[in-house]
């Protein structure tokens, strides 16, 4: 959120619409960690896809050169 805004104002490009709140993104995964099955809902009961980050979760790590794939072969190498 933040970070965006900034670059926007740096870049002098208007600045998106606000999001989600990471912190609330991570109170979500820490309820289904306990096995707690939250879903978030509009004001006409229509279920809300939290999915928006990821784009930047995958951007980040391939910019510091880290697969988030799964790689079974260097699990099976390790056994």
């Amino acid at each position: 959120g933040r970070v965006k805004v900034y670059e926007a104002i740096v870049k002098g490009e208007n600045i998106p619409e606000p999001g989600i709140p990471e912190s609330f993104k991570v109170l979500l995964k820490e309820l289904q960690s306990l096995c707690l099955n939250v879903e978030v809902l509009s004001a006409d009961g229509a279920t809300i896809e939290l999915q928006q980050g990821d784009d930047d979760i995958d951007r980040t790590a391939a910019n510091l050169g880290i697969s988030l794939s799964g790689n079974e072969s260097a699990a099976a190498d390790l056994g």
